[in-house]
């Protein structure tokens, strides 16, 4: 256990190290102590929110500094686990961004180093602390709708992909893991049942600047029969809900927000709470603290406190869009996803 601030450095500063960078500030517990990046106006914009820490260019440097109890690693998907592994080794504790890494084999490899060197891991699943969709849960657990059988959820637009890396699928993952780690893990946090099989399917139409599928779709099938489905759409012109929830006693859709237009995930969306008998009213939002993610990491680091999110379930999310990246090289055809129910505990 820690008993004095935990030192964070942060590896790589783009408009998610300055997410981290802000919660550093404003958590008690945590103190940025060095943030690396190969962009020099990068590190200077880290220091438009604190000035006392180290920068640094190159990334060995920084791990192999001494300064660090924890690394948030917020580099391209395709690096996550190179950097997380030298992380471990070091004997640094990792948060790493979405996905966790691109395979199960690799996942599986860190959890099992970190548990070997009693570190913690953990993605940063910060769509887990989303106001809808904490709002969302909440209802779902209280009875709202009975019992969930059907989950549908949908990203997306009709838009022409970035350039960036995000659009590039060898070093995203394709569009299943590039909105899927969000969403899919969701749906697991919502559905807990055990897991049949998964499909997929990928469409490449329109966007040839790009080699992430213009539209994929991920479907989730239960051992008891439920059903949700992911959609990352660059070809829809029209939109569908961001949610759209059955349940045996009413339904909840979630519209986006059309004051966000043209980036409606930029704001949360508009709950709608249908009942059986027709009735139906506009929810209001949960009103939620900021960082609680940051707050529990503090609180798993000092006093053994057990995270809401755990390596395991951002593993899982792999598993499974592997699974539907494999389904849609097959024409769907229905894949068993490798996952796990339990591990070492790897909490210090």
């Amino acid at each position: 256990m820690l008993s004095r601030p935990i030192k964070v450095g942060l590896l790589a500063y783009g408009a998610i190290g300055y997410e981290h960078n802000l919660a550093v500030q404003n958590t008690n517990g945590l103190v940025l102590a060095a943030v690396c990046d190969s962009k020099p106006e990068r590190i200077a914009a880290a220091r438009e929110l604190a000035q006392d820490f180290v920068g640094f260019s190159d990334a060995t440097e920084m791990l192999d500094s001494g300064l660090l109890d924890l690394v948030v690693i917020s580099t391209p998907p395709n690096s996550h686990f190179h950097w997380a592994k030298e992380s471990l080794m070091r004997g640094i504790h990792v948060v790493l961004e979405k996905p966790m890494a691109l395979t199960v084999a690799e996942c599986d490899e860190l959890i099992n180093l970190a548990d070997d060197k009693n570190l913690l891991l953990v993605v940063y699943q910060n769509r887990r602390f989303d106001a809808d969709f904490v709002t969302m849960r909440s209802l779902i657990a209280s009875g709202a709708i009975g019992e969930v059988f059907q989950l549908e959820t949908f990203v997306g637009g009709y838009s022409r992909p970035c350039d960036y890396w995000h659009s590039d699928a060898v070093v995203s993952g394709g569009a299943i893991f590039d909105w899927g780690s969000h969403f899919i893990d969701q749906i697991l946090n919502l559905i807990g049942d055990d897991i049949a099989h998964v499909s997929g399917q990928n469409q490449k139409r329109v966007w040839t600047h790009a080699t992430n599928a213009d539209h994929a779709q991920v479907t989730i099938t239960f051992k008891t029969g439920k059903q949700a489905t992911f959609v990352h759409s660059d070809l829809a012109a029209a939109r569908k809900p961001k949610f759209y929830v059955l349940g045996t006693l009413g339904a909840i859709v979630g519209d986006w927000n059309p004051m966000a237009e043209p980036a409606v995930a930029d704001l949360p969306a508009i709950l709608k709470l249908y009942r059986k008998d027709s009735t139906s009213q506009i929810v209001e939002l949960e009103k939620l603290d900021g960082f609680e993610f940051h707050r529990s990491l503090v609180e798993q680091l000092t006093a053994g406190t057990p995270m809401s999110v755990t390596a395991l379930q951002s593993r899982n999310v792999v598993a499974i869009m592997q699974a539907a990246e494999e389904s849609a090289l097959n024409n769907s055809s229905p894949i068993v996803p490798k996952l796990r129910h339990s591990i070492s505990a790897n909490l210090v």
